[in-house]
């Protein structure tokens, strides 16, 4: 049975993990879990879709109606509350049958300017929204945080121009602030071949994909060789033609897409739970062993590219069984084995893999991962110096990362993990802290981004796992019934 004082650690931690964002201490204080765990996670509507949802219902005919999408992260906040500023009506309503429903009253392609909009880190935001000031009868100026202030948004600028959109920018060439007012002619926007360098961000490929129906001609995009992170360009391409757009091409490749002009009708949609949130308790099933966690509402239909996440760890040893509408992954009772993987479909994924390959029985080198340096913080370079305090030999080179498995020994030091106001910084390194002593997350709270339970739900594996160990008589002491 677990140690009185080791059950009063684990449950007072429990109690933390479950308190408001706010109330976190700072740093937060992990404890490696006391024993397997067995449980089944649902996380968070998957913000990639609701933020393609919003947009696309904003701009749709008549009232949307969306399922279970991503409402308290920070994120979505800021897009809910932009859109209201360009017109749409957004408000949460409750069906006898269905329960709690968003409800989104579309403006028919044609948005109001939006004014001034302090869009903070949430890039999904800036660059789809951008794209959606093409479309609008007034000006629109998109801005963010510091951080956003160095993200480079000159590839969809371009882009906008291209399409006789005017576009300035307000401060450096290349970066947020800009300026997005309607074409000179006042008249609606044209649309037509755009072509795009292959290193753009598949964000900009999906903000100029979905404001396609709405163009006189339709937007095609044309690359000379197969763009970054194809899996949320496929996301964009698929959800659109769920919602029945007129017509859509696209090579396998994705060096060529179209989609045709046609407005979009409002419609009613189920959004999946966060397979990116889901790869957290995934990495951490297959990490410790005797481990299992099923993640319900993400399996083999799923439009998430993160979703293949679980397959990686079964290259690596983990035992995960996939179904249409649940995966579920358990450790083999084995260590990880170091595996080399290309994660250039779901680079944020990386990361969490990164972190379970401290505990690996073999090197991990994992390549594609070019967008990591311009997200919400480097994130090369910030795996490299967190990971290396626990005495993992950790280097980037170009677009890869290489993890090699900690030292023996290294633990005996306490580590505070700094997490730059990441919150995939923060869900990432919290996975060491499952299995290493003295292990404290910076900034907890940041994970309001996109996860603001997840705390709780890591709880729910402690609290798994103290069930797990109390169960087991001591020696000599019969099992309960017999």
């Amino acid at each position: 049975m677990t140690g009185a004082a080791e059950r009063s650690r684990i449950a007072a931690l429990i109690d933390v993990l479950r308190r408001p964002l706010a109330d976190l201490p700072e740093p937060l204080p992990l404890e490696p879990l006391p024993g397997p765990f067995d449980v089944t996670i649902r996380p968070p509507g998957s913000k990639s879709l609701t933020n393609r949802a919003l947009v696309l219902g904003a701009l749709s005919r008549g009232a949307t109606f969306l399922r279970g999408p991503l409402l308290d992260a920070e994120d979505a906040r800021v897009m809910v509350e932009a859109l209201r500023r360009f017109g749409a009506g957004v408000t949460t309503v409750r069906d006898a049958y269905e329960g709690e429903l968003l409800r989104i009253d579309g403006v028919a392609g044609r948005p109001a300017g939006a004014g001034e909009l302090n869009l903070a880190n949430a890039g999904t935001a800036v660059r789809f929204l951008a794209a959606v000031a093409g479309l609008a009868r007034g000006e629109t100026v998109i801005d963010g945080s510091a951080r956003m202030r160095e993200r480079p948004i000159d590839g969809l600028v371009a882009a906008l121009r291209a399409m006789k959109v005017r576009v300035d920018y307000l401060g450096e060439y290349g970066f947020p602030p800009i300026r997005v007012s309607p074409p000179v002619d006042g008249g609606p926007l044209v649309g037509g071949t755009l072509r795009l360098p292959p290193q753009a961000s598949s964000q900009f490929i999906s903000a100029l994909l979905m404001i396609g129906p709405w163009t006189l001609e339709g937007v095609t995009i044309e690359m000379d060789s197969p763009p970054v992170s194809a899996s949320y360009i496929r996301m964009t391409i698929e959800l659109l033609r769920r919602l029945r757009a007129s017509n859509i091409v696209a090579s396998d490749d994705l060096r060529s897409v179209l989609v045709a002009p046609g407005p979009l009708q409002a419609f009613d949609m189920d959004i999946e739970p966060d397979a990116s949130g889901a790869t957290y308790f995934w990495a951490a099933a297959a990490m410790c062993p005797g481990s299992r966690c099923a993640v319900t509402g993400v399996g083999a239909t799923s439009l998430q590219g993160d979703a293949e996440f679980a397959s990686a760890l079964s290259r690596a040893g983990a035992n995960v069984t996939i179904e249409d509408e649940r995966t579920t992954v358990d450790s083999r009772g084995a260590a990880l084995i170091g595996v080399a993987e290309d994660f250039s479909d779901m680079p944020d994924a990386a990361m969490t893999l990164a972190a379970a390959a401290v505990f690996a029985d073999s090197p991990t080198t994992l390549t594609g991962l070019g967008t990591l340096p311009i997200k919400e913080c480097d994130r090369l370079a910030a795996m490299v110096t967190e990971l290396r305090k626990v005495g993992a030999g950790v280097r980037a080179t170009g677009d890869s990362l290489t993890i090699e498995p900690a030292r023996p020994g290294a633990e005996a030091q306490p580590v505070v993990f700094e997490t730059y106001n990441d919150h995939r910084m923060a869900m990432s390194l919290a996975l060491v802290g499952l299995s290493r002593r003295y292990v404290a997350i910076a900034g907890p709270a940041c994970v309001a981004k996109t996860y603001p339970t997840y705390w709780a739900d890591l709880a729910t594996l402690y609290e798994s796992a103290l069930a797990g160990r109390d169960s087991i008589p001591e020696p000599g002491r019969p099992r309960p019934g017999h």
